[in-house]
């Protein structure tokens, strides 16, 4: 009895103790969420620091506050496109405001159209008589194109500027699945739906190397005009069409190659670029060596609520990938994404709706929830425009069709009006190990999809006509949205991918302009004057953790490539996390699908990537298994 009692005592303490840990764990946790929160106290005359530690994305993806801590790993921070327009919309004005630095040494990327939507807002703080100052390690395509937007471009000596450009290659999976007895059941319609293609060839086909090719063409050929535009002194041709040459010539040194060709204007490290803006626009008392008085973008918004004046305009936003369910911000569900629509609806107060779309598409099913919501806003005689942002294909493009106006960018990606569903079998796989699979059937249909013993003629048959019926379906909506015949929309569908222009003058969008433009025309349907009318966003709230603490997470740098080898392993890196995420949809259960996977190359979102981070589901299940068990070391 004495040791029962002793041992009482002893799971009684330690309950005692967890209870007290968890405690001192959430109010340590509470303080550095309060202290992490932007602070508009510490708007002070100098510079606007708009330091891009990651990605630019329409909607970031939340992030969970104990992952860090569980660990020991920052996450990669995304940025709102918005947010960092607003902040260059109030430098503008704001006495404060001396200058704006952009700190683009971690910078990882984003979307063509939101890069140029950030340039020409860039454009404007200088026209408005500010200066702005950009500062890198090293520059890629997608810093370029905003620093070349900067007064001056620095670059520490040891760095340089590296274009590439779009394209490259991808993988193919045909060789491995055939090796492994896999077989990839795949039901599409559309002769350049080429997301199915990896698994069904060993190669790009023709169809969708031209479809891609002119998409590439047309969004490159925008990126070199933007920067020819904004820095016209920069001679880019050699280091693009000739780049070894060139760096052979500098002897290898990217940076006086940078500087010769005019591509930087200063070289120099952190802390003689701090001196620097030190000099223009006041030192830093509480870092005297290369600090200089500065306001992050975080408190310069929270100083400054958005204007609530006039009538609201509702905003949602339909970002990445479209999935079944309910899901936090950055993520498109549809469940989530509908019932904002209908919460819009309902407020009173809404006079016009502007659905933000950033979205390679996913479920057919969510991407009829979310129209079907829009279309529940129609017959309210709510004026809806939607405004493409980087993508909106596939059922990006779905979810759009309710509009009374469709506006995209000039490289907005869209189109790929097509369908397709991919389910693996593995009977070959089996038989090779020594299994094999029979039964008796009482119907044609009796256990199917096989997937251990193969599908059977009937099944594909089943499977492949539902899958027509879903793309004459898709071409019927499509054709009813924009006033065309289904023989029209099925000559520009067939999952092919176009770029926003291309769009316009087929028919598939409207106006070519960005989110002003869009927010303009919707208060103009409403009958809404200028100034009498705000932007509403309704937005998915984080949950647990994420929604308690708030950002205290990302206050903290992630570590993120800054010179040019780290950035090019990095890449190597993002290709892996592609396969996983391909491997994941070979062998996941999201039905039928109207994505566009081929876009993920172009789009320079993390879009594509959410989805596959921390996820089991590729080495889940029988497929995963036969994987590890060909990849496993001898």
């Amino acid at each position: 009895m004495a040791f029962i009692q002793g041992a009482w005592k002893i799971l009684v303490a330690m309950k005692d103790g967890l209870a007290l840990l968890f405690l001192l764990l959430f109010f340590a946790l509470l303080f550095a969420a309060l202290r992490a929160g932007p602070n508009p106290a510490s708007v002070r005359d100098g510079a606007l620091l708009i330091d891009l530690n990651g990605f630019i994305s329409e909607q970031p993806e939340a992030v969970d506050p104990l992952i860090p801590l569980l660990t020991g790993e920052q996450p990669i921070r995304e940025y709102r496109q918005r947010d960092i327009i607003r902040a260059l919309k109030l430098a503008e004005t704001d006495q404060k405001v001396k200058a704006v630095v952009l700190d683009l040494d971690s910078f990882l990327g984003g979307g063509q159209s939101s890069l140029a939507a950030i340039g020409d807002a860039i454009d404007r703080v200088k026209k408005a008589g500010k200066p702005v100052y950009s500062f890198a390690t090293a520059y890629s395509d997608d810093g370029y194109q905003l620093a070349a937007h900067a007064t001056q471009i620095w670059m520490d000596p040891l760095g340089g500027v590296l274009i590439s450009g779009l394209g490259g290659t991808q993988p193919y999976y045909k060789g491995l699945l055939d090796r492994l007895g896999i077989k990839a059941n795949v039901y599409r319609v559309g002769t350049f739906k080429s997301a199915v293609e990896p698994f069904t060839r060993r190669d790009q086909s023709p169809e969708a190397e031209a479809a891609i090719k002119a998409v590439y063409d047309e969004i490159w050929g925008q990126w070199q005009a933007d920067v020819a535009k904004a820095r016209p002194a920069a001679r880019l041709t050699g280091l693009l069409n000739q780049p070894a040459a060139s760096i052979e010539a500098a002897q290898g040194d990217l940076a006086q190659l940078a500087v010769r060709d005019r591509l930087v204007d200063k070289l120099g490290d952190r802390i003689a670029f701090g001196k620097f803006i030190a000099a223009k626009v006041g030192g830093d008392a509480a870092k005297t060596t290369g600090g200089y008085a500065a306001t992050p973008m975080t408190a310069l918004l929270a100083a400054n609520d958005p204007s609530d004046n006039g009538d609201p305009i509702g905003v949602i936003t339909v970002a990445g990938t479209l999935v079944d369910g309910k899901a936090g911000p950055g993520t498109a569900a549809g469940d989530t994404v509908a019932n904002l629509i209908y919460d819009a609806i309902e407020d009173k107060d809404i006079k016009a709706l502007v659905v933000r779309v950033d979205s390679p598409g996913g479920s057919v099913l969510a991407s009829e929830k979310v129209r079907l919501a829009l279309q529940a806003a129609k017959q309210k005689k709510l004026p809806i425009v939607v405004s493409m942002a980087n993508l909106a294909a596939s059922g990006g493009y779905w979810v759009a069709m309710p509009a009374d106006v469709i506006f995209a960018q000039p490289s907005t990606l869209t189109g790929s009006i097509g369908i397709f569903g991919i389910l693996p079998s593995g009977a070959q796989a089996l038989a090779n190990i020594g299994i094999n699979t029979d039964g008796v059937k009482t119907t044609p249909l009796s256990g199917e999809p096989d997937i251990l013993g193969g599908f059977s003629p009937e099944f594909d048959r089943v499977m492949q006509s539902v899958i027509e019926n879903g793309y004459r379906d898709f071409l019927g909506r499509v054709a009813a949205a924009r006033g065309k015949s289904v023989e029209q929309i099925d000559a520009i569908g067939q999952g092919r991918v176009w770029a926003g222009g291309t769009a316009r003058r087929l028919g598939l969008v409207d106006r070519l302009g960005g989110m002003d433009e869009a927010l303009a025309e919707a208060a103009s349907r409403a009958k809404l004057k200028d100034g009498a009318w705000h932007p509403q966003y309704f937005e998915p709230a984080p949950k647990g953790w994420a929604a308690l603490l708030g950002d205290a997470a990302p206050a903290a740098k992630a570590a993120v490539p800054m010179d040019l080898f780290a950035r090019a392993a990095w890449a190597r890196e993002e290709q892996w996390r592609r396969i996983s995420a391909d491997i994941q949809m070979l062998s996941g259960s999201d039905g039928a699908q109207i994505r566009c996977l081929e876009c993920s190359a172009i789009a320079g979102t993390p879009v594509f990537l959410r989805r596959s981070a921390g996820s089991n589901k590729a080495e889940a299940g029988w497929f995963g298994a036969i994987l590890r068990a060909a990849f496993a070391k001898p």
